[in-house]
């Protein structure tokens, strides 16, 4: 998207970020951003904004650092800011696949495809992920495969998955919602 924060891009004349922060705030006790750059546009938002301790970009998996380890809970959920129809019940349908399986993380699926950026873990994963970070990987669904993990089929709403990557994808979602 040329560049600009993904997060602050408007759908709906409202920032990407707040229309997951609006589908997230009923499913979650807490909510930690995780943010490089526009931190003031971030700090707006009335959370607590995170930002990389690594100068160079890690990936998704900083992130997830940097919530297991601010966290105030003993589970984190993780979510891209550019995907705003997130499921309305992620947290519960994770955390329900979690459970039955005795796992440590759940990742959403749907038709076949992973959404490893869409997860829950328990916090005790911590130190594998610091571990897998301090040798050099970066790839998200390495290192969760490498835990207990289980994936849950999303496939009922598998539209909720949508990420948007460019302005063409931004209008396809605008003009769909507006036809809705």
């Amino acid at each position: 998207m040329n560049n600009v924060d993904k997060g602050l891009v408007l759908l709906q004349n409202k920032p990407l970020i707040a229309h997951v922060i609006d589908r997230l705030k009923p499913q979650v006790n807490e909510i930690l951003i995780n943010a490089n750059r526009e931190i003031a546009n971030y700090v707006a938002f009335g959370y607590p904004v995170l930002r990389d301790e690594n100068e160079d970009f890690l990936g998704p998996l900083a992130g997830f650092s940097l919530g297991l380890q601010h966290a105030k809970h003993d589970y984190i959920l993780t979510v891209p800011c550019d995907s705003p129809l997130l499921p309305l019940d992620l947290t519960d349908r994770l955390l329900n696949g979690m459970s039955e399986a005795h796992a440590d993380i759940a990742v959403a699926s749907s038709d076949g495809d992973t959404h490893p950026v869409f997860c829950l873990m328990k916090k005790s994963v911590l130190p594998s992920l610091i571990e897998f970070l301090d040798a050099g990987e970066r790839k998200v669904s390495a290192w969760q495969k490498s835990q207990n993990y289980i994936e849950v089929d999303f496939s009922d709403c598998c539209e909720a998955f949508t990420n948007l990557n460019t302005f063409d994808d931004l209008k396809a979602l605008e003009f769909k919602l507006t036809e809705a």
